[in-house]
């Protein structure tokens, strides 16, 4: 039976920031338009949290039971080490995801009903990005998927309950984001191309290949400070997200040096921590402005 500290480390922490950035930035995005909304900020981000985590154990699940986890480079899997079983994988998947619509509902009901139909896509994307019989997350569209669901519709998403409108600082705001999370994903995907072209998870990476995944990691760091610019004219505190540019150079480095898996995981987690830092500022930024 796992333990407590091999759940925690099977619902991925490094990942947490893909979770917490968007909401930060949409918080802000709706600040600008003087329209926070304290609770409403908090209930978005435990839905953001509960699907990742949720989307984190349905990858683990869906990832083990097909035998793509058995030999790995990266941080633990539950079902692929066999330290916990399928079903105690997929149980805490669900759990993860329930909690995270029953909280939505909240959302819904006190913004808007078709917001419905949007948590509704995001539950089918988290289980079917490894799960059911043709996973999107096999056929190279998982950047996509990020980039859409924790950059577009949870920055979007959280402005919007709030402020029950976005506007074009929102947009860039959540392009930023959502290139942000992707570049997550990329180093994610880098480092396991060898045992993904083995076994058949055929990420964008692997179509890619080597070099020009290297490449789109670059250009998807870069993104959110072309961002910052264009925020300047909602307000000149959007600079303040250029500070986060030594992190994302250093989270670079490992790409464009030409590391190899486990040379590739501070790469990942500094990716996740520039997203964090710009976000932050950002958010105050907007909120500021």
């Amino acid at each position: 039976m796992a333990s407590a500290a091999q759940w925690l480390e099977g619902a991925r922490p490094r990942t947490l920031p893909n979770a917490i950035a968007p909401i930060l930035v949409g918080t802000g995005a709706a600040a600008s338009l003087d329209a926070a909304i304290w609770w409403k900020a908090l209930l978005s981000l435990v839905v953001s949290l509960a699907l990742i985590i949720g989307v984190n154990y349905a990858n683990d699940y869906s990832d083990g039971i097909r035998g793509t986890d058995d030999e790995r480079v990266g941080p633990l899997r539950l079902v692929g080490s066999g330290v916990a079983s399928p079903g105690a994988v997929r149980a805490a998947a669900i759990a993860s995801l329930s909690v995270g619509a029953v909280v939505g509902l909240v959302l819904v009901f006190t913004t808007a009903w078709w917001l419905l139909l949007i948590g509704a896509g995001c539950l089918a994307g988290a289980w079917f990005y490894t799960g059911g019989r043709k996973p999107y997350g096999y056929s190279g569209f998982g950047e996509i998927a990020v980039f859409v669901f924790f950059g577009l519709v949870a920055v979007l998403g959280t402005e919007f309950v709030q402020a029950h409108r976005i506007d074009w600082a929102g947009v860039v705001g959540a392009v930023a984001v959502g290139a942000f999370s992707s570049a997550v994903l990329v180093t994610n995907n880098l480092r396991d191309i060898p045992t993904d072209s083995v076994t058949g998870k055929t990420t964008l990476a692997v179509r890619l290949g080597d070099t020009r995944t290297r490449t789109l990691h670059l250009v998807l760091m870069v993104v959110p400070f072309i961002a910052s610019l264009v925020l300047v004219a909602r307000t000149p505190w959007a600079l303040l997200g250029l500070l986060a540019v030594p992190l994302a150079i250093r989270s670079n480095n490992p790409v464009r040096g030409g590391q190899q898996g486990p040379g590739l995981i501070p790469s990942l987690r500094d990716t996740g921590l520039a997203m964090l830092l710009w976000s932050i500022l950002s958010g105050v930024a907007l909120a500021l402005g």
